[in-house]
């Protein structure tokens, strides 16, 4: 069985050193190339690090991209003019940038997850039902904890399972977007939905959304362990994406939910 070449952006990042680590496990997986936004002169397993430029992809099958927005759309230009697979767990994104990524999967095919994790997929899936069977009576809010090094807030995560409430009130999650506190000790209910994020540590990633009555609150969440969760995830869809067309798609559509 031919291997699948993989490159990897970020190759410094915490998850970029994950993805190296994982895909060294992985026997269906030839690590062709690694980039990063500067230059590094030291190897990584026997490969120099490059930017991201055409030959650091012009012999790959697909691009994993765990980066930040700005990096993401050098990776994105760059794989629809070599006519590349590209998964993306980068977050950060605004509505216009994700609108220019799904213009992007016309070209080629992208996976995109705001987290990777088999488990937090299915805790989206679980949001979404819940979210529809209780209808406005309950309001919702999401609550996540993560390490003192991640920047963004609310996490890519977070923003996910929002989405997947709206979803369920078949609404635009953009205008039930709420407010987005950093590191409060309790955060309030609201018409909108509700961010809390918390940096401390180096807690790998910590998950709940809440929905409440005002007589009972409902809490589904999840807790990660070990980062491999995700570098896992994303190997999986680089593999999965091999055999797709041009189009855009999410970890919803490899675990083959409704």
């Amino acid at each position: 069985m031919k291997k699948i070449n993989l490159s990897i952006t970020g190759c410094m990042g915490r998850m970029g050193q994950q993805l190296i680590k994982s895909s060294k496990k992985d026997k269906s997986i030839k690590l062709y190339s690694l980039t990063e936004g500067k230059t590094i002169s030291k190897k990584i397993y026997n490969i120099k690090p490059q930017l991201n430029t055409r030959d650091a992809f012009r012999n790959t099958d697909v691009i994993i991209d765990f980066t930040i927005p700005k990096c993401t759309f050098e990776v994105l230009k760059i794989a629809s003019k070599l006519k590349k697979r590209v998964v993306i767990g980068t977050t950060g994104f605004t509505k216009k940038e994700e609108d220019l990524i799904k213009s992007y999967s016309k070209k080629i095919p992208i996976l995109k997850a705001g987290n990777m994790s088999m488990g937090i997929n299915l805790l989206m899936y679980l949001t979404e039902i819940t979210s529809s069977v209780l209808g406005y009576k309950y309001l919702s809010k999401v609550f996540e904890v993560h390490h003192k090094h991640k920047k963004d807030y609310p996490s890519g995560t977070a923003l996910m399972l929002g989405k997947g409430i709206a979803i369920g009130k078949n609404k635009d999650f953009y205008k039930l977007l709420g407010k987005k506190y950093l590191n409060k000790k309790s955060f309030p209910y609201g018409n909108k939905i509700n961010f809390n994020s918390i940096r401390k540590g180096e807690i790998i990633g910590e998950h709940e959304v809440l929905f409440s009555s005002g007589k009972e609150i409902i809490r589904l969440n999840h807790e990660a362990f070990d980062r491999a969760l995700y570098s896992e995830g994303a190997l999986t869809a680089a593999k999965w994406l091999m055999n797709k067309k041009s189009g855009f798609y999410s970890m919803r559509d490899l675990m083959n939910f409704k």
